[in-house]
């Protein structure tokens, strides 16, 4: 089997400076921005899955993504020509506190490529071993949570979120030691490792850590090259060397509108990252970094999947725009000794609550089948609805799913309808029946508005159908894969692969996939709430 001819451009390695240090001892480093690393061998290379829709648009091809050679290059066993590998230094607010350098402490970067299409595209190695990042740490990874990150970065993409991707996911032989729960149980778990691939892995982090140590030559020089290279529509004059002030802001205004655009996304399906630390944040608008991560089932804008967050619930569902804003608002700092126009920014930061909320208002209409938001006719609306979904326990993805069935004919009860997106009703009999009044009044208001916006019922179905998925990859259906695969049986991974491509569509194969969480998952770990360990 021929190895593959990509072609590497590795402009990140190429065009800034790296640590005059090799290798992975852990280190402090100033004045440059990567290091380069090899990954760790390892014992076994074994493809467990891979995404087919990926690997084509890398121009690898299906024979090779078939043969073992692909599992040795993608674990880090084998380095094509042309690879570069490092890892890259960043810093950042980790659950608002500053946490110094970080860097990729398990993450590295095999080199940059242009496909035929003329995409860049760099790929990672997520669990490959140690860097100078690792801190204590061995920068390896375990089966569950590299089975997790493959399986939602591709459920992200097919949902239309702006994601990284995930290329494969492979064992690797070896034994590591995890504490799951930091609870001084730890014990050895499958290790594995996940191909990542971007555009650009480039976070908040990157400029922060440059703005803390007062780089700002190299912070300057980081700023251009990002922006030459990632949003090249943005410079007037390639010729110039230096980005002039406008150009900055310009970019700053594209993070801030990505970023948005992301969130937004992310309310619209119910995900909730989990760890919206600022070192996890994309300059690209990307979802990046899938740790504890979690589906609301239960709607509840206060749920966090992150036991770290358990306490505080900083990145709880109902506040990832909030955060954003905020960490946006880091972002800002950093870059302000190059920019030099605090007002400037600061409009940008306004400018992002504002269009945040625009778009969800609109978003919002989207998913209730409204072809526009009005503001006059549909603020209460979506307010009500709000207070709705909260008076009992309501699965959301279910909920705007059954919702597209609503009737705008029929004059009769309809709440009858929505009846699948419920779990047990309320003990209490009269919380039930004020919910169930509640629900009356807010499906006579709807269909009101329905009528009113005369839209055809079929293709207000069709269109609600288009924005509101059937299959999200809730927590319980990856811990059953997760079980599965730790005893051998790799089957769980595909199907929810299968599933996920087509989150939309009904499949009636696996019907199984869009039922309410089972109640022996309400509290198991894995399927409720989980941690950062990996």
């Amino acid at each position: 089997m021929s190895t593959p001819n990509l072609s590497f451009t590795n402009r990140y390695a190429a065009q800034l400076p790296a640590d005059p240090e090799t290798g992975s001892k852990r280190r402090q480093i100033q004045q440059a921005c990567y290091s380069r690393v090899n990954p760790t061998r390892v014992r076994a290379p074994q493809l467990l899955a891979h995404s087919a829709e990926l690997a084509a648009q890398l121009d690898l091809s299906p024979e090779f993504c078939a043969s073992q050679p692909f599992a040795e290059v993608f674990t880090g066993n084998r380095l094509l020509a042309g690879m570069d590998p490092h890892a890259t230094c960043y810093g950042g607010h980790q659950f608002g506190n500053w946490a110094g350098q970080l860097g990729d402490g398990r993450a590295i970067n095999l080199g940059e490529i242009r496909n035929t299409a003329g995409e860049h595209w760099m790929l990672q190695l997520k669990g490959a071993g140690p860097t100078p990042y690792s801190r204590t740490a061995d920068g390896l990874a375990v089966l569950r949570s590299s089975v997790r990150e493959f399986l939602c970065s591709e459920a992200m993409y097919h949902l239309g979120v702006p994601t990284t991707r995930a290329l494969s996911l492979a064992l690797t032989g070896e034994q590591v030691l995890r504490d799951m729960l930091y609870d001084g149980n730890a014990a050895h778990e499958p290790g594995a490792v996940v191909c990542r691939a971007a555009p650009s892995f480039t976070r908040f982090g990157h400029f922060e850590l440059l703005a803390s140590r007062q780089e700002e030559a190299l912070l300057r020089q980081f700023m251009d090259v990002t922006i030459r290279n990632d949003f090249p529509e943005l410079v007037k004059n390639r010729a110039t060397q230096e980005l002039d002030r406008d150009t900055h802001l310009a970019w700053f205004h594209q993070v801030c509108q990505r970023t948005l655009e992301m969130v937004v996304h992310w309310q619209r399906v119910g995900f909730v990252h989990g760890v919206m630390n600022t070192d996890n944040m994309s300059i690209l608008g990307l979802t990046i970094d899938y740790g504890p991560y979690g589906w609301l089932e239960d709607y509840d804008p206060n749920w966090t999947p992150n036991t770290t967050d358990a306490a505080n619930r900083r990145y709880r569902f109902g506040q990832q725009a909030a955060i954003a804003q905020w960490n946006l608002l880091q972002l800002a700092n950093a870059i302000f000794p190059i920019v030099q126009d605090a007002n400037a920014l600061e409009a940008e930061l306004t400018g992002f609550a504002a269009g945040y909320e625009r778009l969800w208002q609109q978003t919002h209409a989207d998913k209730l089948g409204l072809q526009n938001f009005d503001a006059n006719a549909d603020a209460t609306l979506l307010t009500d609805l709000e207070v709705l979904l909260q008076q009992r326990e309501t699965d959301m993805t279910l909920f705007y799913r059954q919702l597209a069935e609503i009737d705008i004919s029929n004059t009769q009860d309809q709440r009858a309808v929505l009846a699948p997106a419920y779990y047990a009703s309320p003990e209490n009999a009269a919380k039930a029946d004020a919910q169930q009044a509640s629900l009356a009044r807010w499906l006579d208001q709807y269909l009101q508005r329905l009528r009113q916006d005369g839209q055809d019922q079929n293709q207000r179905r069709a269109a609600m159908n288009s924005v509101n998925p059937l299959y999200v990859l809730r927590n319980y259906l990856a811990q059953v894969a997760i079980d599965k695969a730790e005893q051998g049986d790799f089957s769980g991974i595909t199907e929810l692969l299968d599933i996920v491509r087509q989150p939309y569509r009904e499949q009636a194969q696996y019907a199984h996939a869009a039922q309410l969480r089972p109640d022996w998952a309400r509290t198991r770990v894995g399927c409720s709430m989980l941690s950062c360990s990996s």
